[in-house]
């Protein structure tokens, strides 16, 4: 049986990644809006009604209006803004978060695709929180650096417009980002991780960033011990992958072009101190890939289908 999938925000830049991997393939229809339909409401609203999955690509406020004009109780939506990251009621779309969350989002009505940045974090963190090596009141710092892509057409266009010049801009300097609460509810933080995001002049790809210092924790985890720990997590995972070897340097473009995580545990086990780094594509893993993977659980296909690994 063939599935229907409506991408609602198809033109932005989430939409056209996301287009890109299912237009070949021929287990699942698209359901298609032409530029004089794409914001008519009659017909957004038709098309949200008849696709087996709504996938949505578009700002917070135009999401939740979308989840509204679906009425019938048989459409199941993978929403890839801000909106219902926190939301209850909503599965978190990261198969990878949890023991048991694939088989979550398998049977979910309504899943929230992961923001880039968190996905990083939270690959990095969660399990070592979980098992008690990070403890979950401990305020964390996290630095990131992103490819322009991931602020959207009107920043693609500041940055491939001639308008922005500079390599490396930093920004949320007010330690306010619309993913902290997303980064502090799922990995299960008592406070908001401080977040110190910065744009690089690059298309795509992201490095993410958490320092440890193992000395100064209850447990004084080794360093060795947070690496056994996240390389048996993501033992059999064909998507997130633990680096082989100490790291002479890590670039943002490792994971460009992919839908996989690259994880590297690097540090000092001398001074107690561990450096953890996450590279994945903000396109990819951090949005597109993330809400194809998603879509697969959910359909009972092979959740790498359609995927650049």
């Amino acid at each position: 049986m063939t599935i229907s999938v409506f991408i609602d925000g198809a033109a932005g830049t989430t939409g056209l990644e996301i287009g890109d991997r299912l237009a070949a393939r021929r287990d699942l229809a698209l359901i298609s809006l032409d530029d004089t339909q794409r914001k008519d409401i009659a017909a957004r609203r038709q098309a949200l009604n008849d696709a087996d999955f709504v996938i949505l690509c578009l700002p917070d406020d135009a999401a939740r209006e979308a989840v509204a004009l679906i009425d019938n109780d048989r459409t199941r939506v993978i929403d890839a803004s801000t909106a219902f990251r926190t939301a209850d009621g909503w599965t978190y779309g990261f198969p990878e978060l949890e023991p048991g969350q694939a088989n979550a989002i398998a049977t979910a009505a309504r899943v929230s695709n992961p923001g880039c940045y968190p996905t990083g974090f939270l690959a990095l963190v969660r399990p070592l929180i979980r098992a008690g090596l990070i403890p979950a009141d401990w305020v964390l710092s996290v630095n990131a650096v992103s490819g322009y892509s991931g602020g959207g057409k009107s920043m693609i266009a500041e940055f491939e417009g001639g308008g922005e010049t500079t390599a490396f801009r930093a920004y949320a300097m007010a330690l306010a980002h619309k993913h902290v609460p997303e980064m502090q509810k799922h990995a299960r933080l008592a406070h908001p991780p401080l977040f110190l995001p910065a744009v690089a002049n690059r298309y795509r790809g992201m490095v993410v960033e958490v320092a440890l210092p193992l000395h100064a924790f209850l447990r004084r985890p080794s360093l060795a011990a947070c690496e056994a720990l996240l390389r048996d997590v993501y033992r059999d995972s064909p998507i997130i992958r633990v680096a082989e070897g100490d790291a002479a340097l890590v670039r943002i473009e490792d994971d460009a072009e992919t839908d996989r995580l690259t994880i590297r545990i690097s540090g000092n086990s001398d001074l107690g101190q561990a450096r953890l780094t996450a590279t994945l594509d903000n396109l990819g893993k951090g949005a597109a890939g993330a809400a194809v993977q998603s879509l697969n659980i959910m359909a009972g296909i092979e959740p790498t289908t359609g995927l650049n690994l």
